[in-house]
This record gives structure tokens, sequence and C-alpha cells, in this order.
């Protein structure tokens, strides 16, 4: 399913930040939906959106660089307002007559906001007079603003931290409003854009679900469908999303490639088959997976296997069905940003994602993609709007990889099933203690390393176990969970004491940037 306009949007150009995703967040937060671009493609995507308001993102990059990003022009000729992000703000300046210098003033993490003039951003928020704690990363600052602007404004190294041109409605900042440190940054960027970009903020999942649905039925119309169901919450929303478009038309396949959580396969199963009148189909093909990745320890080899076999099977599924010109998946908003830097885009590419970059031209199959719009907190949300139970829609979030990419390292049976008791064991401590609903995703990892260790009277030579635990809204960023000592220690022992195999157990505190948060 194609990204296609929206009646009330904003266009997000993309100079290379890290952090412009959170920026997408906080407007959509705002009620207002918005899609992210790189600027090379900023043009096109402005065509097509046809946005109400433009933000451009913070970049890496200089603007003193030659050939260093810049945004459009078509959108300082059309009229609509513009905020200007950090690199936004220098590129912005730097477009319309003003200037920037290089990095003699840098300015990274804390800084106070002196607010200098009144300015219609502010309203219901600052006032002249006021201090107040931001976020600034920049090497680079601007000297000169264009005509038209004024400075309303100033940290201790940024003279032009924030400036304005009221009558164009443009607004640039030399800070981070994104990022949690700028405490007012999201209620900035929400009176950007409903009381500056006159966007009502009503974008809603249950307006989402009815547009999704029309689309769905508008690409596929009465051809059958079969999609990849691994009783995660994303594929289940887009299976139950497809299935209220296209009925009987569809059929759900449940690959059993060997690398889920204990039981898995089976509970996904009961748990449609008794609950959700969708036709199911359980394909066992562990011996198939698990006997390609044997040995295998790329962590990127792994995902292209598992793409490679995942398609295979299904291509196979859907001869026996008689064809299938469509193949539902839940790739999400978050998959394409990190998988392929938007094809070329200015972002480093953090991972590759099984679902992202097409199908073979021999499936001679379609994609349907209904949540590729979605952040994961809002598939949650849909997932309730379509009546998913809050214990499904609560569950962590697993990789379609699964436990291949939580045992780095070379690929064996025994190691996957020493992992899976060792993760079905940490879970359960989870659930028990009632920290389940507080940690957005928890899991063990079998560690390529082996310790020697000393059980009670003999020798064992076993593999290291790391437990990780994080908190994240988006899946975008993420902090490890602050367990305490008597916890893991519980779990630990547990670990050690009935998993044959592991003999040593170590808790993960890092904390991860943009970006995944997976193990790998």
């Amino acid at each position: 399913m194609t990204q296609t306009a929206h009646p009330d949007s904003v266009l997000i150009i993309d100079f290379g930040s890290q952090v412009t995703q959170l920026i997408a967040r906080r407007v959509r937060e705002a009620g207002v939906y918005c899609e992210i671009v790189p600027f090379q493609s900023a043009e096109e995507g402005f065509a097509r959106l046809k946005p109400k308001a433009v933000i451009l993102s913070g970049s890496p990059a200089s603007t003193l660089d030659e050939g260093s990003p810049r945004a459009p022009q078509v959108i300082f000729d059309s009229g609509l307002p513009i905020f200007g992000i950090c690199y936004g703000q220098q590129t912005m300046c730097m477009q319309l007559g003003g200037k920037v210098e290089d990095g003699h003033h840098r300015e990274f993490g804390r800084a106070f906001l002196e607010i200098d003039e009144e300015c219609a951003l502010f309203e219901g928020l600052w006032s002249s007079g006021s201090r107040h704690q931001v976020w600034m990363s920049h090497g680079d600052r601007v000297t000169a603003i264009p005509p038209g602007f004024k400075v309303v404004a100033t940290s201790a190294n940024a003279p032009f931290a924030f400036i304005a041109d009221e009558k164009r409605k443009y607004y640039a900042v030399q800070f981070h409003p994104e990022v949690v440190h700028t405490p007012d940054g999201a209620k900035l960027i929400g009176n950007f854009v409903h009381n500056i970009a006159g966007i009502k903020g009503d974008w809603t999942m249950s307006a989402y679900r009815a547009k999704a649905v029309q689309q769905i039925r508008d690409q596929v119309g009465d051809k059958k469908v079969i999609c990849a169901l691994s009783g995660g919450v994303d594929s289940s929303v887009a299976a139950l999303l497809i299935h209220e478009a296209v009925g009987d038309n569809l059929t759900c396949i449940l690959v059993d490639h060997g690398l889920m959580r204990k039981d898995e396969a089976a509970n996904v199963v009961a748990m449609f088959k008794e609950h959700y009148n969708l036709h199911l189909i359980h394909v066992d093909a562990v011996d198939r997976f698990v006997g390609e990745l044997e040995g295998v320890s790329d962590p990127e080899t792994k995902r292209k296997i598992i793409g490679r076999l995942f398609i295979e099977t299904f291509e196979e599924e859907a001869k026996k069905l008689g064809g299938a010109e469509f193949l539902g998946q839940g790739t999400l908003y978050p998959d394409v940003i990190e998988s392929v830097s938007f094809t070329g885009g200015p972002s480093v590419t953090i991972k590759s994602h099984h679902n992202v970059g097409g199908l073979p031209e021999r499936m001679n199959m379609k994609l349907v993609e209904p949540l590729r719009e979605l952040f994961k907190d809002e598939v949650r949300v849909l997932g309730r709007e379509l009546g998913l139970p809050d214990s499904f829609i609560g569950r962590h979030p697993f990789p379609g990889p699964g436990l291949a990419i939580r045992c780095p390292g070379g690929v064996t049976r025994e190691k996957l099933d020493i992992l899976r008791e060792a993760d079905a064991i940490y879970l359960d401590e989870i659930r028990k203690a009632g920290l389940y609903d507080a940690i957005w995703q928890a899991f063990a990892v079998l560690l390529p390393v082996q310790t020697v260790g000393v059980m009670g009277d003999g020798r064992t030579y076993e593999f290291v176990c790391a437990l990780r635990a994080v908190t994240s809204v988006d899946g975008m960023t993420a902090d490890f969970y602050h367990y305490d000592m008597e916890f893991l220690g519980r779990a630990a022992t547990r670990i050690i004491n009935e998993v044959r195999g592991i003999n040593r157990v170590v808790y993960d505190v890092t904390s991860k940037p943009p970006g995944t948060i997976e193990w790998e």
C-alpha cells in the first residue's frame, strides 16, 4: 500500500539527523499526520503529500561544506509555514540571505534560552523575560539573519537561538525541541502545527482505520491476499485490518521457522483459530530455516537468509492456494526508516529489515503494507481500535528473524534450544515480579562466549547469557530498565540452575539512541 496525500499533514525534510524521527513523533502526538522524506526527494514528497506546513530537520553536515544538503526552493515559494531546527535553521538562513559561520562557538547539551521578544509560537507557553531549558547540539551557528526575521530568544553561545519572520510564518531554532531534554519542545511543535499552520489535530486511529481499509480495497479489489502472520502485534493488526477489507479473500500463513519463543507457534495458532474467523495455515519449516542458518554468524546474512526463505515459503503456499496476487506484511514506519535510509537518504542505514525492499520479480505478487505509515505505539492503538485485547496488545515486540539475531555468532539447533529455555524463564520472572507492562521489550541473548565455571563439585565450560530490558514508547529510542539486584539475582539463579549449557548471566545496560534496539 503506497503512502498517499492526507488532507492535513506536515512534511518533515530529513537532512540526516539521528533524531528526525522524534520530530515526527511530536507532530503525531499533536494529532497531526506527517511524513519524513530525505532532502534529495523532498520536492517529489512535497508534490505528493501536499502538506500544510514543512519542518526542516537537523543534520551532521555543515552548511559551509560544498554540496551540503539544501531545502528545495519550492517550499519557500509555496507560502506555507516553515519551522527550521538546528541545521534546518542554518540552511534556511543561508538560502534566504543570512550567514552561518563555522564552529568557533560549539554548544552541546543542556543550555538555557532567554526570551527577548513575544512570538506567536510562544502562545500559552513562554513570555518575554522568561528563561527555559533547551538541548543544543551544534558546531556552526548563524551570524546574520535573513531580511524579515527578528531575534526572539538567545542562549549563551547562540545569539540567534530562536528567530522568526512572523509575516511569512517562518520560525527557526538552533536547539532541538523534539528531544525530551527540551521540556517544552513538544508544546512548541504543537503550537507550530496547530496555531501557526492551522491544522486541527484530528488525525485519529479511527480515521486511519477507515482510510486504510478503503485503500486496501482499492488496491486489492476481489483478488486473493496471503498474509505473513507471526503472532506479533504488527502482523496481527495488519492481518485483521486486511481481513476487514477483503474478508475471505485473505489467507494467513504462520511460518514456524524454529526461531520463535518457547511454545509461540502453538499459542498463536490456538489464539487465532479460537477467537478470530481467519483462514490460517500453519507451515512447519523448522528444518528448512534452521538447516540453512546453522553455522551462519553474520547478522545481515542471517536476515537475508530468513527473508529469502520466507518469500520462498509464501510463494509455495500461494501456489497451493491456486495463486494469490498480494502479500500482506506488518511493515512499520521505523522498519522503513532504519532499513534503507529512504533509499539513499542522508541518515546512516541502521539495519536491514526482512520486510523491506520489495519482492523478487519471479514471485509476481504485490505488497500490501497497511501499517507502513505507523510507529509501534500507533499500531497498538490501532489494535485496540480493531478489538484486540490489551493482554495481546501489550506483548513485547518480537523480531521476524527471531532468536537468530539473539544468538550472535554461529547458529546451531542446540544454541537455539538453550536460548529458548533461558528466554522463557526470564520472561516468567518478569511477569511474576509484575514488571512486564513497565518494560517495552525484554529478552535473553546467548553470547558467542563460553566460560569456565564451577557448579557444585564439577567444572563447567558453558555459554554466557545476557539479559536485556528496555523502556521505550515508539521503538525508535530506548533506555535500559533499572532492575533491582534482587530481581536480577533471582532470574540469573533460575537460568543457571534450570538451563543446561549456561553457567553465567550478565545484564546489558546499554541505552539506545534512535535506531535498532535489537541485539545483533
